[in-house]
């Protein structure tokens, strides 16, 4: 009995030591999707592409009447005109 009772014990303490580093070493899933980060040279910051601002690139097309692009096969004076009236057009979060 009482060797089974030190077997019982040190297995639950080997239990308790090992569980924190158990937990901590599962990896954390990714997104799916790709994050694409595009720079603006003349504010000097980066900007996520992702579909809130692909919005506003199609809003900023509309306003300026343009025809419908990518902003990247824009050049880069219209990309430079995006940014800035990206920027006095903020989203309103």
């Amino acid at each position: 009995m009482h060797l089974a009772h030190r077997y019982v014990v040190s297995l639950f303490l080997t239990a308790a030591i090992a569980a924190p580093a158990a937990i901590m070493a599962v990896p954390v899933p990714q997104q799916a999707s790709a994050q694409v980060r595009v720079y603006d040279k003349d504010h000097k910051d980066y900007h996520d592409w992702n579909q809130n601002e692909n919005h506003a690139w199609g809003q900023y097309q509309t306003d300026n009447h343009q025809k419908h692009s990518e902003f990247s096969k824009a050049n880069k004076k219209e990309q430079s005109q995006y940014w800035n009236w990206r920027h006095a057009h903020p989203d309103k979060d």
